[in-house]
């Protein structure tokens, strides 16, 4: 892919400025200031991109609302990995009949990793008829174009093109809160695992410039953000299109350098590319979190082959445990997908195996959910759901006693963990976040929130830690 094709002109970014401005007139024009809402299904990168199109949405003169009965604008932002997620999303869809028929004049919004498939956008066109504008991943830059179409002319309006994907600089972002933000590093996806839908929505990968991405973790932290989390669907392939000779590590490490009290997280990491100069570089860095997200998916070198995951269990656990030697506090969490197509009850109990070899701090547990338009929705699949769920059961048993016993050593220790939150249990009135990424449940005031502070841990389960403010 030509590098000078993938990064938006100026001008095409200055036309959408001035299709904002279009929307905000008209709604000035009209004397009011419409409320929006934003659902967001899926990953961080998700969250992201919701984080643009706020930015987007709030530039045009629009306030934020929870409720779609109250909202003027519904923008629905989809994931496409699992059937679950969408079964949700097309029963949200069908309750917004509801409201867009007491208010007509609403506007819903359909966009993300599902809307982007063909087979998904004629459904919605067929069938959800009071959805009135569809739009992929690659076109969430030209949102105000595309909401401007749909105030100015009658009909419905669908942008889900095939295209390799772009990098646009410049859009604005509404972040939640002012502890944790999400930066996209990259875009896109090469590595066709042949599970994933991923590469066929969201197009091949694309780095940003890493000077754009210093200057925004710059301000970030100089803004008092404690966490800011690298996103990219594979982060450890980050630089591989670029003209300079930047990697993942570099970019990491040039990040370090920046001053502040903050924590750099980063996902997803793929085990081909993971390596240990990553290890060593995150041992090495003080602001970059000793945590790593490293999807396994199987414990089975066959069903590794049939996932088009180039690795084996052998060099998976080479890197594990380098990264443990030079990391001993590493936290270590994966992926893994029981009952791919053809697997066996043996090979899943390799995965089992590994799981207690390996011992997680936590898993993503997902039993195979074919995608269409992937190659593992065609592959022979004989065994019944049944039987996969009881080797999931066995799976998940084994899990939930590693991470028991795991967080059972944290209690008595005093760590240094981010307050980030309050809950709904009055024993239990806030939440905060261990170095390595774990959920503590606390006691103490919530002037604490947004900041870090040492809390001793008094107990623990299989899902988290509970302490007291020190």
């Amino acid at each position: 892919m030509e590098r000078k094709n993938v990064v938006l002109s100026d001008e095409a970014m200055a036309r959408q400025r001035e299709f904002t401005e279009k929307i905000k007139a008209l709604h000035e024009a009209a004397g009011r200031r419409p409320k929006a809402m934003v659902d967001t299904f899926g990953c961080q990168q998700n969250v992201a991109d919701s984080q643009h199109i706020m930015g987007m949405l709030e530039a045009m003169g629009c306030t934020f609302v929870d409720t779609p009965e109250q909202a003027d604008i519904i923008v629905l932002n989809t994931c496409a990995i699992r059937d679950h997620a969408e079964k949700r999303v097309y029963g949200n869809l069908g309750a917004l009949t509801h409201t867009k028929k007491a208010n007509p004049q609403q506007i819903i919004c359909l966009c993300g990793c599902m809307a982007q498939r063909p087979e998904v956008a004629e459904k919605v066109r067929k069938s959800y008829r009071h959805v009135d504008l569809v739009f992929g991943p690659q076109a969430l830059w030209k949102f105000p174009e595309l909401l401007y179409q749909v105030y100015t002319r009658r009909g419905r309006v669908f942008s889900v093109e095939d295209e390799h994907g772009s990098i646009a600089e410049g859009m604005p972002v509404v972040r939640e809160g002012r502890t944790r933000a999400w930066v996209s590093i990259m875009y896109g996806c090469n590595n066709f695992c042949s599970y994933c839908i991923v590469p066929y929505v969201r197009g091949r990968e694309r780095s940003r410039d890493p000077e754009q991405i210093i200057a925004e973790v710059r301000q970030l932290a100089a803004e008092g953000y404690k966490e800011i989390t690298l996103l990219g669907q594979n982060v450890n392939s980050y630089g591989k299109d670029l003209d300079t000779p930047w990697d993942f590590v570099d970019l990491l490490r040039e990040l370090d350098k920046i001053p502040g009290d903050y924590l750099i997280r980063f996902m997803s990491s793929q085990p081909k590319d993971a390596g240990f100069k990553l290890f060593d570089a995150m041992a090495s860095c003080r602001h970059v979190a000793k945590q790593l997200h490293l999807p396994v998916q199987s414990g089975c070198d066959r069903v590794l082959r049939a996932m088009n995951r180039p690795y084996d269990k052998a060099r998976y656990l080479e890197l594990i445990t380098y990264a443990r030697k030079v990391m001993p506090e590493l936290v270590l969490t994966s992926d893994v997908i029981i009952g791919f197509p053809g697997e066996t009850e043996a090979e899943a109990m390799e995965t089992v195996a590994l799981v207690e070899q390996v011992r997680f701090d936590a898993l993503f547990t997902f039993i195979f959910s074919p995608r269409p338009g992937t190659p593992a929705a065609k592959m022979d699949d004989p065994v019944p759901r049944a039987e996969k769920q009881m080797w999931f059961d066995r799976l998940c048993d084994t899990q939930n006693r590693i991470s028991e016993e795991i967080h059972a050593g944290y209690v008595g220790r005093t760590l240094r963990c981010l307050v980030d939150g309050e809950t709904e249990d009055s024993r239990w009135p806030l939440s905060a976040r261990t170095a390595g990424g774990r959920l503590v449940h606390l006691v103490g005031d919530k002037s604490a929130i947004g900041d870090y502070h040492d809390v001793k841990i008094t107990d623990s389960n299989t899902w988290a830690l509970f302490g007291e403010l020190v």
